[in-house]
């Protein structure tokens, strides 16, 4: 009777599991197989499934002879030399200020937030109206101070700038907020036997907030770099991927050889491409976490 019992649950439990399973393997393990399959052949997304010529390992050379391909994984380094640096110091800078008991605190945190929740189609559009280089409203305000402001858009540098800084405006709460939830979960007993013993607020900073905060540190950065490798609504809008590359993505390049130029088994190897990129960083960071993240025991 047990054994019949225990038998039940397990299959009352399937049947409750079964349109998560159901939805699961149709919407992203077939999708994920299928991609591998196509990744092998040169279908170009208009012939019939049994019109697929299997071609082997060609288009996963060709991503590494590609000059496109190399040039938008270059840039996605360059976008985070310049992002992970901000976006973290920022970050942790907003959350030691979110974290205060001020009067209107919880007004100043939404508002932080709301940038989050804004559809990036819309920030886009409205940052590419701010920073044109001919009547935008961040260049006229530079001239206020008498600063000429650079084309932003069309420029090789400054439009890598331009993307890097918008990311960060948007992202900047998200980060604030997790750091924020980290903070709080800071024990204050370490504080007050920090004040008996007379540390200064710095000593403070660097010996009980930045090492009891490492593990949420850790999160925000591993999160920001994958969601880094996957930069594409800001870059496709506001610079569609110029001026001349400066600012393409592997995931920009993976839409236009797949849905423009109808390379779709090239484009999935470049997605598998990025895949192995993006695992193989998150498993750098896994090891690196053993020498710098303290877990509070």
């Amino acid at each position: 009777m047990v054994g019949q019992r225990k038998w039940n649950r397990r299959i009352a439990a399937f049947v409750f599991l079964l349109p998560a399973l159901i939805g699961l393997a149709a919407f992203q393990l077939l999708p994920m197989a299928s991609s591998v399959i196509i990744s092998f052949s040169d279908w170009d997304l208009l012939s019939k499934w049994t019109q697929i010529h299997f071609i082997g390992w060609d288009n996963y050379a060709d991503v590494f002879k590609d000059d496109k391909s190399y040039t938008s994984i270059k840039n996605i380094f360059i976008f985070l030399i310049g992002y992970m640096p901000f976006i973290t110091v920022l970050g942790t800078f907003f959350a030691v200020l979110l974290n205060r008991n001020i009067r209107g605190i919880k007004f100043y945190r939404a508002a932080v937030f709301v940038p989050v929740i804004t559809s990036w189609v819309a920030v886009s559009i409205v940052w590419r109206w701010l920073l044109n280089g001919q009547s935008g409203l961040v260049n006229y305000l530079l001239s206020l101070v008498g600063i000429q402001g650079p084309i932003w858009l069309q420029d090789d540098f400054w439009a890598m700038v331009a993307i890097i800084a918008v990311t960060v405006w948007k992202d900047i709460g998200f980060v604030s907020i997790i750091l924020l939830a980290g903070l709080q979960d800071i024990s204050d007993d370490y504080y007050e036997a920090a004040d008996l013993d007379g540390a200064s607020a710095w000593r403070k900073l660097w010996q009980i907030t930045i090492p009891l905060l490492s593990p949420t540190l850790f999160f925000v950065v591993t999160i920001s770099l994958i969601n880094s490798f996957q930069l594409f609504d800001q870059v496709l809008i506001m610079t569609n991927g110029g001026p001349a590359g400066a600012t393409s993505t592997i995931v920009e390049q993976v839409y236009r050889n797949a849905f423009q130029f109808n390379k779709m088994g090239f484009a999935a190897a470049q997605s598998w491409v990025l895949f192995v990129i993006i695992f193989s960083v998150t498993m750098v960071m896994q090891w690196l976490q053993r020498r710098w993240v303290v877990y509070e025991r």
